[in-house]
C-alpha cells in the first residue's frame, strides 16, 4: 500500500492541501496512516474506533518503544484521518498507554 495508491490515502492528502499543511506534514501524516492501516491487517480505518486507535498508540509505546513525541505525532495524523476525512471522531483514548522519556 503505497502513499497515494487508495481512495483514502487521496482523500487524506486533499484534506491536507486545502488546510495547507506542510508537505513534511503530509509526507509524516500519510506515513502514520499507512502504518496504522497495516497493523489492523489492512481493516479499513472506518470500520475501526478508539479501541483500535488505543491498540495501535500502545503498541507503538510498548512494543516500539518510541519517544513520546512520535506518539503524539502518531496520534495527531489518526486525529486528523478520522476528524477530516472520515468525520467520525473516536472519542476517549484514556486507557492509551503513554510512551515515557528517555
Amino acid at each position: 500500500m503505497g502513499a497515494g495508491s487508495s481512495p483514502l490515502l487521496q482523500a487524506v492528502r486533499e484534506a491536507i492541501r486545502v488546510r495547507h499543511y506542510s508537505i513534511r506534514t503530509d509526507q509524516a501524516y500519510l506515513d502514520w496512516i499507512v502504518r496504522y492501516i497495516r497493523f489492523h491487517g489492512l481493516v479499513h480505518p472506518a470500520q475501526l474506533g478508539a479501541a483500535a486507535v488505543q491498540a495501535f498508540l500502545t503498541h507503538l509505546a510498548v512494543d516500539r518503544n518510541v519517544a513520546p513525541s512520535t506518539q503524539n505525532q502518531a496520534l495527531n495524523a489518526l486525529n486528523f484521518l478520522y476528524t477530516h476525512v472520515l468525520q467520525q471522531p473516536f472519542g476517549d483514548l484514556s486507557d492509551v498507554v503513554r510512551a515515557k522519556r528517555p
